[in-house]
């Protein structure tokens, strides 16, 4: 009878436990908010000043700290650690400032990073500079990219485009005026259709006008094809359509000349103002290029499709080198990109600022599109499982990176999307002739049948 009431009593508190591991594991952001989060902060609180002291964190009390301590008690001196402001918890995680001591600077603290998340039992600590003198620590309960979750508010406006979830748990939001051009690397099933279903879609309500090439027939492109102004589904179709596009940049630089009162005859490499200075009366609509495998615009069988090859190239360079003061922006998609494709190909990539890699086949890919931005960023690359469609690494060629996740949207859902926003197309007369066909969409006949009323006498 004892062990029986002994194991009823422990039943309960067993139940919670393995409730607590259950809900840790299906559900951590709920686990968060009701365990995970009292815990880490009690953690914070009760070990702040000796967890920054094993971290190298603290230093020596000024003179005048010294003497009030010897006055009013007579404990021993320790060093100070930097001054704490008010923890502010969120869904994710906890948010804390601190306030540098003299002679401290911001890397000091982001090379403790890792002590602090095992001393505080977080999944990670990212340190972000506020202004001179203070940073802020951000705590990162669980692993946000197992299961995306997008936040609630993001800031998003023109050409802003909030596209996936960064490690940190904040919105990786893809500007284009900020970074006009970028290489979006990735294989087979890694998620880089998802990456750009994201972009179309969020783009679709804008007004901007949407061009796309795609040369595996349409299959990536098409099914958005009543929001584009422009698809080319075939190298033959796209070596048509960028001279058009290549015309249209022109044009816009010498709208840009005659407002400005600039000389006819100035190239346009020396202009350096852009349409963004334009009245809005005046200023012409952006387009967004997309390219999807780019690399079937470099192959080649024939001397014919060489020459047309390298048409198709230069044009490609001269958009990315002076597209963006025209208001046009460059979307390169791939499996592999580096200099096997052919000449000009490195000169492309070097145009394109923005990177993202998905899983990739090989190391050699992962350098091409991270390897001149920092050798940390091919490695992370590198170790994305097969298992997590949708993870990759973002950086641009200022040298920063980080991880980020593509929620999932349905084909059918971007496509419905773009259906709603085709109104919103902008007419551009240049790219009428290489506008695709939209089939209109059949009626569904009604699934209950209507029965007549009997007539009466």
């Amino acid at each position: 009878m004892t062990d029986l009431v002994t194991l009823a009593e422990l039943g309960g508190p067993l139940a919670a436990i393995g409730g607590a591991a259950y809900a840790r594991h299906a559900h951590p952001a709920a686990y968060w908010s009701t365990v995970g989060l009292p815990l880490s902060a009690a953690r914070l609180l009760a070990s702040y000043s000796s967890t920054m002291d094993a971290c190298g964190l603290t230093v020596e009390p000024s003179r005048w700290r010294a003497l009030a301590v010897r006055a009013t008690t007579r404990r021993e001196i320790r060093p100070v650690p930097p001054r704490r402001g008010v923890i502010r918890p969120n869904s994710t995680g906890l948010h804390v400032r601190l306030r540098l001591a003299p002679g401290q600077e911001p890397a000091d603290v982001a090379a403790s990073a890792e002590r602090l998340r095992h001393a505080w039992g977080v999944h990670a600590v990212y340190v972000r500079d506020v202004k001179p003198g203070v940073v802020e620590l951000r705590l990162v309960g669980y692993d946000v990219l197992r299961k995306v979750r997008m936040p609630r508010r993001i800031d998003s406006g023109l050409l802003r485009v909030p596209v996936a979830l960064r490690e940190d748990a904040t919105a990786f939001v893809r500007d284009y005026r900020a970074v006009p051009h970028e290489l979006v690397l990735g294989a087979t099933l890694s998620g880089k259709s998802m990456y750009l279903r994201h972009l179309v879609t969020g783009l679709a309500a804008q007004p901007v006008s949407l061009v796309g090439i795609d040369c595996k027939r349409g299959v990536e492109l098409a099914p958005f094809a009543p929001r584009l102004s422009a698809l080319a589904t075939a190298p033959d179709e796209a070596a048509e359509l960028l001279p058009v596009l290549v015309k249209a940049m022109e044009d816009r630089y010498d709208l840009i000349k005659a407002r400005q009162g600039i000389a006819p005859g100035t190239p346009d490499e020396e202009i350096t103002s852009d349409v963004w200075g334009l009245p809005d009366c005046e200023r012409p609509v952006p387009i967004v290029l997309f390219v999807d495998e780019v690399a079937e615009l470099f192959l080649v069988a024939t001397r014919k499709d060489e020459e047309r090859r390298d048409e198709m190239v230069t044009q490609l360079i001269r958009l990315a080198q002076l597209g963006r003061a025209a208001g046009i922006y460059l979307e390169v998609c791939g499996q592999r990109f580096g200099a096997e494709l052919g000449k000009g190909a490195t000169m492309l990539r070097a145009q394109l600022t923005g990177r993202v890699c998905h899983r990739v086949n090989d190391e050699a890919s992962a350098k091409m599109a991270l390897g001149d931005i920092a050798p940390e960023a091919v490695d992370a690359a590198c170790s994305i499982a097969p298992e997590l469609p949708g993870l990759a690494v973002v950086g641009d060629t200022s040298g920063g990176w980080s991880r980020i996740r593509t929620p999932y949207l349905s084909l059918a859902d971007a496509a419905a999307t773009c259906r709603e926003s085709a109104h919103l197309a902008p007419e551009v007369p240049a790219l009428t002739p290489f506008r695709p066909y939209v089939p209109p969409v059949p009626v569904e006949a009604s699934r209950t049948a209507t029965v007549p009323r009997p007539v009466t006498e």
